[in-house]
C-alpha cells in the first residue's frame, strides 16, 4: 500500500518529468522566430546605416538659421537608367536564420501550436534563389525566379524533415515565380524611390501553378535594386499537407510567402 509520502514523491517526479519534456520542447522549437521581411532594415543593415544625433555641450542655446542656400545641381537627386537584365545576387548581406537574414532568400512562415509550448510561428527559408528580372524603361516587363527547395533551413532544424516531405521536395525540388502582366514602376524609381506595387505572376509549388497577386516594395540602392514581397499562402491550393508529429497539435493551412531579392546587373 503506498503511503501518502510515497505519493506525494510520484507526484512531484511527475511533475518534474513533465517541466522538463516542456523545457526539451522548447529548446527545440521555442524562442523567436526571424523577423518578417523588412526593406528598409534590410538596406540599413546592408549599408551600415547608423543615425547619430551631434550635439555641442558647451552650446547654452539654439540659434536657428534663417537662411539657406540655392538649390544647386549637387542637390538633385541622382538618375540612374534601371533598364535592361537584372540577375538575382546571392553574394550581398549574410543569410543565417539565428537572427534577421540580409542576404537573398525565399521562405514561409506559418502559425503553429505545439504541446506544452503553445502558439509560435515556424519559418523556413533557402537561399538558393536564382533568377532575372527584365526593366524596359520604367516598367517591369518579366520575372522569373527560381528558388531550391531542399535548400529550406528552419529557425528549428528539427523541422527541417518534415518540411522536405510535406513540400514533397523529392519529386519537386523547385518553386517557381514568373511574371505575367508588366508593372509601371513610375520615374521616381530610377531616383532611388521605394516602389510599392502589386506582381501579377504564375507560383509553381509542387509541381501545381496557381496565379497569384504579390505585393512587393523595391529600392535601387547604389548599383543594386532589393525587392522585397510577402502574401499569405493557402497550402492545401498546391496539394501541400502541413507536417504533424506528437510535439505538433496544429498547424495553420495559411501561411505567409516571403521573398527578399538583392538583384545586380
Amino acid at each position: 500500500m503506498e503511503t501518502p509520502k510515497r505519493k506525494m514523491l510520484m507526484l512531484v517526479a511527475a511533475s518534474v518529468v513533465i517541466a522538463a519534456v516542456a523545457l526539451g520542447a522548447w529548446l527545440f522549437f521555442g524562442g523567436d522566430a526571424p523577423s518578417e521581411v523588412d526593406l528598409e532594415a534590410t538596406a540599413a543593415a546592408v549599408q551600415g546605416e547608423t543615425t547619430t544625433t551631434v550635439q555641442d555641450a558647451t552650446a547654452t542655446t539654439a540659434t536657428p538659421s534663417t537662411t539657406s542656400a540655392p538649390p544647386t545641381e549637387a542637390d538633385a537627386p541622382v538618375v540612374a537608367d534601371v533598364s535592361g537584365t537584372w540577375n538575382v545576387d546571392t553574394s550581398i548581406g549574410e543569410f543565417t536564420m539565428s537572427e534577421d537574414t540580409t542576404a537573398t532568400f525565399a521562405g514561409f512562415r506559418v502559425d503553429e501550436v505545439l504541446t506544452s509550448i503553445g502558439a509560435t510561428t515556424a519559418v523556413g527559408r533557402t537561399p538558393a534563389v536564382t533568377g532575372v528580372i527584365e526593366i524596359d524603361g520604367t516598367s517591369l516587363v518579366g520575372v522569373d525566379v527560381t528558388a531550391d527547395l531542399t535548400g529550406i533551413k528552419s529557425d528549428q532544424s528539427r523541422r527541417e524533415g518534415a518540411i522536405q516531405r510535406a513540400l514533397n521536395t523529392s519529386d519537386h525540388p523547385e518553386a517557381l515565380f514568373s511574371l505575367t502582366e508588366p508593372i509601371e514602376l513610375g520615374s521616381g524609381a530610377s531616383e532611388g524611390e521605394i516602389v510599392e506595387a502589386t506582381a501579377i505572376g504564375d507560383l509553381t509549388i509542387n509541381g501545381i501553378t496557381k496565379s497569384i497577386e504579390l505585393p512587393v516594395r523595391a529600392q535601387l540602392i547604389d548599383d543594386t535594386i532589393l525587392v522585397t514581397a510577402a502574401t499569405d499562402l493557402t497550402f492545401s491550393d498546391f496539394d501541400v499537407t502541413a507536417p504533424s508529429a506528437a510535439s505538433v497539435v496544429s498547424v495553420e493551412d495559411v501561411g505567409v510567402l516571403e521573398l527578399q531579392l538583392w538583384l545586380s546587373r
